[in-house]
Order: C-alpha cells, then structure tokens, then sequence
C-alpha cells in the first residue's frame, strides 16, 4: 500500500471537509500499533453531499473516471459499502456507511488523532477494539488482544 497516497487522500478528505471516521489497521496505527495491510478502511457520514465531496476528495489524488462510479444511493441505500481501487494503485479503499447491524456510522465514537503529520478523525480505541473483537478474521481477534491488553480491557 502506498502509505502516502493514502496520507494524502486524509488530507484531501480533510480539505473537502468529508465527514469520516478512520477504522482497521490504519486506526490501529493511528493509535500506536503498527500492522501491515493492504487496504485503507473509512467509515463515511451517509448523505448525498458528503459522498460528494469524497469524491471531490478522491479526483484532488487520483485522476481516474472510476471514481465517477462510485454511487451515492449505494452508499446511502440498502448496500451501504464501497471498494474502491485507485487506477494504477496496488491496494484499495474500503468506504462504508454501515456494517448490518452491528455498526452505523453515528454509533462510532471518535477523537481527533494523527496519522503521520496528517491530522485524522479516527475511532477511539475502545470502539475499533469493538468492531474487531467478535469478527470471524484471525488478524481482528489478534488486533483487538493487542488493545484489550494495552488498556487493560477484560
């Protein structure tokens, strides 16, 4: 993954003014645990305007027409979750709104972090270590160990 593309597109995000919450292993290292991975994770206020500026957002890093196919109604709708692959890029960007029923955007509680030098909104480490903790994927049950045993969580 190209760590400053991504860096970049925070940057763009916060410019724009997107409303969004940084989740997975990019959060991780926001909050001092470094994990390599492939892919960036955001979960994204779901309005038609704030789609909008995402992908002002994304057209400010990358000069790619996919980004035009990214749909508002399927980030506001029924299926509520983008993967986006940045032409010529090796890795993509997950955009959700909500997980089923198990995560919405406003049930994410946040706080303001840094991501290198680029300021991020990011979830606060008791929600990311709620997201991950009852997750099928090995990597999630190893990274929400990992914050249960740094906050001394039971």
């Amino acid at each position: 993954m190209d760590f400053e593309k991504v860096l970049a597109l925070i940057g763009a995000m916060n410019r724009e003014q997107v409303v969004y919450k940084l989740i997975g292993a990019l959060a991780l290292s926001a909050h001092g645990f470094v994990r390599a991975t492939e892919d960036a994770d955001f979960f994204i206020e779901p309005t038609i305007e704030n789609v909008e500026r995402l992908k002002t957002a994304l057209r400010s890093v990358w000069d790619d027409p996919g980004i035009d196919k990214i749909s508002t109604e399927e980030l506001c709708g029924d299926y509520p979750a983008v993967a986006y692959y940045p032409a010529g890029e090796n890795f993509h960007i997950d955009f959700v709104t909500r997980l089923g029923e198990a995560f919405a955007y406003d049930d994410l509680s946040a706080e303001d972090g840094m991501l290198g030098e680029v300021p991020v909104r990011v979830v606060t480490p008791r929600t990311l270590y709620e997201m991950k903790r009852d997750t099928v994927r090995y990597k999630d049950k190893i990274d929400a160990d990992v914050l249960r045993r740094k906050f001394g969580w039971e």
